[in-house]
């Protein structure tokens, strides 16, 4: 076996950045619950006290992005119809991720790793716990938090994405992966009720110049921008 395809077998399991709704090294639950308030809410229809949640509706999280978008951030991508995660309810969670390992003879490998992550909440009657947006707003900050800590990120940074949502954060890190450096981008967004969830990372290996930091980002916010839209188009 090559040795680039060695060490891609090793780091494909860690690819995955370790924020909550997205299953990474970390261990965390592929589902994005902790077990936690944070879960979407089952409970009666919101009182007239509290305002209903405006999307009631999410994409198939594997359509989120179209060919082109596909193409440009994961070329080498062996399964483009992505790799979905498990849900229990697909109208309040779902997760969808591609990887490409471009190989270049003696030039080395890139590698690069894409996922998307979606979740939806749903207003509760009990006004203590709150509306879907507000919720939602509470998950956002959470997720941002979350990428910021990133245990062994380095040169952490955060931006705005405009056009993304009611609010959006990007937050990009170097960290390694089986002593390889990465590159990483975090797109957090919220529209309404509804967060999602961009991740995007990618390496040089077998001799392979490291993907720039800058390039990354633009890709990942073009790309949230587009899983935001999917989620407005899924509710009409």
């Amino acid at each position: 076996m090559h040795r680039s395809a060695k060490r891609l077998a090793s780091l494909l399991a860690c690819a995955a950045v370790p924020v909550m709704l997205v299953a990474g090294c970390s261990g965390s639950d592929s589902n994005g619950s902790d077990g936690s308030s944070d879960a979407p809410s089952t409970s009666a229809k919101p009182s007239a006290t509290v305002a209903a949640a405006k999307y009631k509706k999410l994409p198939n999280p594997c359509e989120a992005f179209s060919k082109d978008t596909l193409g440009k951030l994961v070329p080498k991508t062996k399964n483009k119809g992505g790799e979905p995660g498990t849900s229990d309810d697909a109208t309040s969670h779902g997760t969808c991720s591609w990887d490409s390992s471009d190989e270049n003879g003696v030039d080395g490998t890139q590698f690069r790793w894409l996922d998307v992550g979606f979740q939806r909440y749903d207003s509760d009657a009990n006004p203590a716990v709150g509306t879907g947006e507000k919720r939602a707003a509470d998950f956002y900050a959470k997720q941002v938090a979350n990428a910021k800590g990133t245990e062994g990120a380095k040169k952490v940074q955060t931006a705005k994405t405009d056009g993304a949502g009611d609010e959006s954060t990007a937050i990009t890190y170097d960290i390694k992966k089986d002593k390889t450096p990465f590159k990483n981008t975090t797109i957090v967004a919220r529209a309404a009720n509804i967060v999602v969830t961009v991740n995007y990372n990618g390496a040089g290996m077998a001799g392979a110049d490291t993907p720039k930091a800058a390039k990354l980002l633009k890709s990942a916010q073009a790309a949230a921008k587009e899983a935001v839209a999917a989620a407005v188009k899924a509710n009409g």
